[in-house]
């Protein structure tokens, strides 16, 4: 193992590699390093801060906000912008993403601006924080994007008691995880909690007066009032320092199985990672790639194959869970199991013998079993497809 690893970024993708081994941790933000996921339950006041750090690196803390401005690739150094400058013999980009912010008309973030008063995105504890000192009964909120990560924000404002409003472009709500159906299931949750929900619906400007936000205009002349804007329109993933360093970079930094980037002493892992072209944007992926890398680093024997990731969420007395593939492809074997009075939904998607995706809310009893399946891609047994979805093996 090499005597330097130097580790750019304290998100879950470092501060797992960091566990596993003596590495400098250099992060960004001023805080400890958390958990992401669970933004949103600090926002619902479920949790406070302190119970989402994630454990301390083995030997030394994470370096807080120490921000890297450049990499010297021939000297293999990298220079912070305080002055300090690291060596390495193995360097890791774990850089994550930004959050997306949207071409709207006010929105003076765009380009590196700041934000209005009460416009905020949603991805790192200090936004969470923001919106915490913003948030409570009877505030005008929207939200604009109806991906996990907004649906996930609306709930949090909603336990809150803020008056809620859920934008989303898009037919229906997380429909990258979810069909149509579950997607039914879920805006029918958040419309009992309170929430305005509208689909198929863009969102063109910000309304503002001395800066501060007063409204959201939409495409078709309706305003919403607001408070608060949450900007929840997806990540990009953070590849600056690479391009400047002139690794090779597509949508994130591209990486190979032993998640080497195209200068073999430098590797990158998590969001900010593009592995056999796709990115990942999940913390499985980033923990598995962490583990992955950690044996490249100590042993020269660790490849990574790619993630089979489930996306999860829970919400009040909703529970959600969604994997691989929940649109069937033509001559695929669909069995889907519905129960209207408690909201139960479940489904999945077999193609050939093997299974390819499913869907589950409310009753996540058979998600286990289902899990693994999935996860293993090995042939099914011979047993009717509704075994699957009545089977319970543990969640």
């Amino acid at each position: 193992m090499s005597s330097r690893i130097v580790v750019v970024g304290g998100g879950t993708a470092g501060a797992r590699l960091a566990e596993r081994l003596p590495v400098t941790l250099l992060g960004e933000e001023p805080h400890a390093p958390y958990n992401r996921v669970l933004l949103a339950d600090v926002l619902a006041g479920r949790y406070g801060p302190e119970v989402i750090a994630l454990p301390a690196g083995r030997e030394q803390p994470v370096r807080r906000g120490v921000r890297v401005t450049g990499v010297d690739r021939a000297a293999r150094v990298v220079h912070c912008a305080g002055g300090e400058s690291f060596a390495y013999d193995r360097l890791v980009l774990a850089t994550g993403s930004n959050p997306v912010l949207p071409p709207l008309r006010g929105l003076g973030g765009v380009g590196g601006g700041r934000l209005p008063a009460g416009v905020h995105a949603f991805r790192t504890l200090d936004d969470c924080l923001a919106l915490d000192a913003l948030v409570g009964p009877g505030v005008r909120a929207v939200v604009i994007g109806g991906g996990l990560l907004g649906v996930s924000a609306t709930r949090a404002l909603a336990t809150r008691g803020a008056e809620v409003v859920l934008a989303q472009q898009g037919e229906h709500l997380m429909e990258r995880q979810l069909d149509a159906n579950a997607s039914a299931l879920l805006r029918r949750h958040l419309e009992d909690l309170g929430v305005e929900v509208h689909t198929e619906c863009r969102v063109r400007g910000l309304r503002c007066v001395d800066d501060v936000v007063e409204a959201v205009e939409l495409a078709d002349g309706f305003v919403l009032d607001a408070d608060v804007v949450v900007l929840a329109c997806g990540v990009r993933p953070r590849v600056g320092l690479a391009l400047e360093a002139g690794l090779d970079v597509r949508r994130g930094i591209v990486v190979d199985d032993q998640l080497r980037t195209s200068d073999p002493y430098i590797h990158a892992i998590g969001d900010c990672a593009e592995h056999d072209g796709r990115l990942y944007g999940l913390a499985g992926a980033a923990l598995e790639q962490a583990d992955v890398l950690a044996e490249v680093l100590t042993h020269g024997t660790g490849t990574y194959r790619g993630t089979r990731a489930l996306t999860r969420l829970s919400m009040d007395a909703l529970e959600l869970a969604a994997f691989g593939e929940a649109t069937p492809r033509p001559g695929d074997d669909t069995v889907q199991l519905a129960d209207a009075t408690s909201g139960a939904y479940r489904k999945v998607v077999v193609r050939g013998d093997r299974l390819v995706g499913g869907v589950l809310l409310g009753d996540l009893g058979a998600v286990g079993a289902l899990a693994r399946a999935w996860e293993g891609d090995e042939a099914l047994p011979e047993a009717p497809l509704l075994h699957l979805l009545t089977h319970d093996g543990g969640s």
